[in-house]
């Protein structure tokens, strides 16, 4: 049988849905190269130079490193020159980034992560690229604003991430189905492999920084315990904790065998709602996990559902299989 590319996949998803313009397909293939682009600098290690801290801050007052803006830029050179987009946001940068005048504009706004887990990059463990594209608001004429990006995660066309481990993959949604492809680094293109990843709704693992147990909230602490209790709890079963520490290789676990992955807020930052970034982060992953049958909340609401305020907001996270998002909602909600 003959192996189906992204691009292949992404003009067959037009014609059957009419949900990929050619704009779009356009830009999803260019934001596909420059984590190929990205992949192959991961790849590269300490031969690459790449390896270890620049020196500098992000806007979240997080050390950079090397390849957190190494990464930044490679997306930013691969998508200014298409026509694609009318500007671009990323989580390294403290602004969102119009298109230069001297390039075409489009129709699109492109949000991501470029580096998501970085700080495990320097003992070689997974890390990726987490992506969401939003469509510019009809009404917006002439320079794209700040505002413009702030659209809850409904609004989002298409979704994915890149991860960078043992293979390369792309995991996408644009709405219909949660699909992932594998690089084919001989050939240099994108590769069908799973089609409409499922979340079983219920599961016996979970994905947790269990080291900050003591500064939840009691929702949550009520949650861990059933969890730890195991057989003799009140869940009557045992439960296994994995824990990467990067978000795309935590997600990418529970969709493709279950689970659910928890950020609860944290009593240390009293003045954030989380840890995760909302539009960079949350909504994106939020989307492909409900497009693979799960859920994802904020504790209280869908995380699809939340109206941004500010580029960079942050926001607890329970996502994954049905039944544990459900009760740890449950338990937030009635607290």
């Amino acid at each position: 049988m003959k192996r189906k590319t992204l691009s292949r996949y992404l003009i067959e998803q037009q014609r059957e849905h009419n949900n990929i313009p050619a704009d779009l397909r356009l830009l999803i293939e260019v934001v596909a190269r420059a984590c190929k682009h990205i992949s192959h600098a991961v790849s590269r290690g300490v031969l690459g130079d790449i390896l270890g801290n620049a020196g500098t801050d992000n806007i979240q007052g997080e050390a950079q490193k090397k390849l957190d803006i190494l990464s930044n830029e490679i997306l930013l050179e691969a998508n200014e020159w298409g026509g694609h987009l009318a500007g671009m946001a990323s989580e390294e940068m403290e602004h969102m980034y119009e298109i230069p005048n001297r390039f075409p504009k489009g129709e699109y706004l492109l949000v991501y992560d470029p580096l998501d887990g970085s700080s495990n990059i320097d003992i070689n463990v997974t890390v990726g690229t987490i992506f969401s594209v939003l469509k510019k608001p009809e009404q917006t004429s002439g320079a794209v604003t700040e505002a413009d990006f702030l659209q809850k995660g409904t609004e989002q066309v298409a979704a994915g991430y890149a991860i960078y481990g043992p293979q390369t993959l792309l995991v996408l949604t644009t709405g219909f189905g949660t699909h992932c492809f594998t690089l084919d680094a001989e050939l240099g293109s994108w590769v069908l492999t799973q089609e409409h990843m499922r979340i079983p709704s219920s599961t016996a693992e979970y994905s947790i920084n269990a080291s900050n147990q003591r500064h939840w909230a009691p929702p949550m602490q009520t949650y861990f315990s059933e969890l730890l209790a195991g057989e003799a709890g009140p869940r009557k079963k045992n439960y296994n904790m994995r824990w990467v520490a990067s978000m795309v290789a935590d997600v990418h676990r529970i969709l493709t065998r279950g689970g659910v992955f928890l950020y609860p807020a944290d009593a240390r930052t009293p003045d954030r709602a989380g840890k995760l970034r909302l539009m960079y982060e949350a909504n994106p992953m939020a989307m492909l996990v409900e497009q693979a049958g799960g859920s994802a909340t904020n504790g209280n609401i869908r995380i699809l559902d939340i109206l941004p305020e500010t580029l960079h907001q942050r926001v607890a996270v329970f996502m994954g299989s049905n039944e544990e998002v459900d009760r740890v909602t449950r338990y937030h909600q009635h607290s």
